[in-house]
């Protein structure tokens, strides 16, 4: 059984090494071309899953995906409030530790999650924060590593609003070697601290990095990425209206990726057509979205089987 070295927690590209990566990679697509050998990889094992926020792809993809593994998830949802209100995020850590036997979290503030590690006993999965999606970015490097042969050699692009799945996106290319182009409109860059991460992981690792606002200098990629424009709360109809006329000239269409000769479009899900990407692109044959919302079981069941699987 192929196993990933020194993993305690799963809380942001940020502190895995690019061994571990491929490792959890290659354990991911081992798992989805033979889960019955993993059927009972969690086997009595209890898995807690708070959701501060909305989801669907999350909470279907561990829910299931601990059931595929022979565990038993529990879901904890908006009822409890933000974490930290009702009471103490350790406190909140401590009691889970004594039911169950990891927590996934997915939640407003990263500093919750580092709070969950710091004071739970069990191992903690980042399942979305407003820094990190690393659940996502393992999902979609599984998907390119299903669709391209070398990952080292593929170039990714984002476009469209730097947020926390670009963010992971971006270190973990760094961290991998894969090249990688951020293209944003001025004013929704990424997060200073974590382009400074990345830039840093790529003189390591010799990933190429570019980050710009100006669509033209997309130049030649492999694959292109984007993810909605409009954050959940920012419906505002004025808000929405000035957002969509800063982004329009970044919209992923077909046009784009034939100038960029990129052979895949991905996207994380829930698009809004025809802003961010056009109908046509995401429902055509060159759009893995589905591909990469499968491969969220797939490359969480990998995180889980490393961090709790039973020998």
């Amino acid at each position: 059984m192929t196993t990933v070295k020194d993993l305690s927690h799963y809380l942001a590209d940020d502190q895995l090494s690019k061994q571990q990566i491929l490792d959890l990679i290659t354990l991911a697509i081992a798992i989805k071309k033979t889960p019955e050998n993993y059927s009972q990889a969690l086997a009595g094992k209890s898995v807690a899953m708070i959701f501060e926020k909305p989801s669907l792809r999350t909470h279907v993809s561990f829910d299931i995906g601990i059931n595929k593994l022979g565990g038993h998830a529990l879901y904890l949802g908006q009822q409890n409030g933000k974490l930290g209100e009702r009471e103490r995020v350790s406190d909140y850590a401590k009691n889970l530790s004594c039911y169950a036997d990891a927590i996934v979290a997915r939640v407003f503030e990263n500093n919750s999650i580092e709070q969950l590690a710091q004071h739970g006993s069990v191992p903690v999965i980042n399942a979305l924060c407003d820094l990190y999606h690393p659940c996502q970015a393992l999902a979609d490097f599984v998907t390119l590593a299903e669709n391209f042969s070398d990952l080292e050699k593929v170039k990714l692009a984002y476009v469209g609003d730097a947020n926390n799945v670009s963010n992971s996106l971006m270190l973990m290319a760094s961290i991998l070697g894969v090249d990688f182009t951020l293209v944003c409109p001025e004013g929704f860059g990424p997060d200073l601290n974590i382009a400074n991460k990345a830039i840093a992981f790529g003189k390591v690792s010799g990933a190429k990095l570019l980050l710009t606002h100006d669509i033209t200098e997309l130049g030649s990629q492999d694959a292109i990425y984007t993810d909605t424009w409009i954050s959940m709360g920012d419906e505002d109809p004025a808000k929405k209206s000035a957002i969509l006329a800063t982004f329009s000239p970044y919209q992923v269409n077909h046009k784009l990726m034939a100038k960029a000769g990129a052979s895949i479009v991905m996207h994380c899900q829930p698009a809004h057509l025809e802003e961010e990407i056009t109908t046509k692109l995401f429902d055509s044959e060159m759009s893995v979205a589905f591909q990469s919302a499968e491969n969220r079981m797939w490359a969480q069941n990998a995180v889980l089987v490393t961090l709790l699987g039973n020998e």
